[in-house]
């Protein structure tokens, strides 16, 4: 149990980073061969965005069950 939580913590950290950058820092170099698709037009910015916050809401949302783990699990 201890190693899932570290898991979900390590995870979420840098899903919630990655996302942070690509969000709102429009770091879009950090998505796999976006630059390339976005120069011939198969991807948009917005595309690029929404993977942002997808990220970003995954890493979120994996900090918040890590840490509830911890919390929950603390007294056994």
């Amino acid at each position: 149990m201890t190693l899932l939580k570290i898991i979900l913590i390590a995870l979420g950290a840098t899903f919630s980073i990655f996302g942070y950058l690509i969000y709102f820092k429009k770091k879009y170099n950090l998505i796999n061969g976006f630059e390339e698709n976005y120069k011939y037009g198969r991807k948009t910015e917005s595309y690029a965005r929404k993977v942002g916050l997808i990220e970003l809401l995954l890493g979120i949302a994996m900090l918040l069950v890590g840490f509830y783990l911890i919390i929950a699990t603390r007294g056994t």
